[in-house]
Parts: C-alpha cells; sequence; structure tokens
C-alpha cells in the first residue's frame, strides 16, 4: 500500500449477515471518506480484506483474504471501533 492509499476497518450488515473488513481508501482529500466510497457512481460492489463474516443467526465467524459484497445488499456500514 502507498502512501497515497489507507486501509480502513469498516462493518457492513446485509439482511443475513455482518461483515467486517478493510476497505482501501485515499489517505486523504477527494474520495477519502467512506461515505465517498459507497456513493461513487457506478460503484456496484465493495471489496473487503481480511474479512469477518457472521450471520445474524449467532453462527461462529467465517474467515475470508478477500470479498466482494454487492452494494444493493448493504443496509448499514460503518467504520469499525476497536470492539467490533
Amino acid at each position: 500500500m502507498s502512501a497515497e492509499s489507507r486501509r480502513e476497518r469498516i462493518v457492513l450488515e446485509t439482511e443475513r449477515y455482518r461483515i467486517v473488513g478493510e476497505v482501501t481508501l485515499p489517505a486523504e482529500g477527494f474520495r477519502s471518506r467512506l461515505s465517498d466510497l459507497l456513493n461513487r457512481e457506478g460503484m456496484r460492489f465493495i471489496a473487503l480484506a481480511d474479512a469477518a463474516i457472521t450471520g445474524h443467526n449467532g453462527e461462529s465467524p467465517e474467515r475470508r483474504p478477500f470479498i466482494a459484497v454487492a452494494l444493493d445488499h448493504v443496509q448499514v456500514a460503518y467504520e469499525a471501533s476497536d470492539g467490533s
């Protein structure tokens, strides 16, 4: 990763899953916020690295090095806190 980008740990909630993973964003300026990523024109998927997928039924998290989540399925998205 270059000095021009940074990784941000986020949480995506869908109807069935809670997904915690890292997105790559610009270090500063234009498109450096999560909201910019979510509202990017033509964006259909959010790419997450080092993801943990947990069902809302309480099952154990499943780890994946990469996952692409369809933006149409995301109901809630937010920056992860240390306890996420």
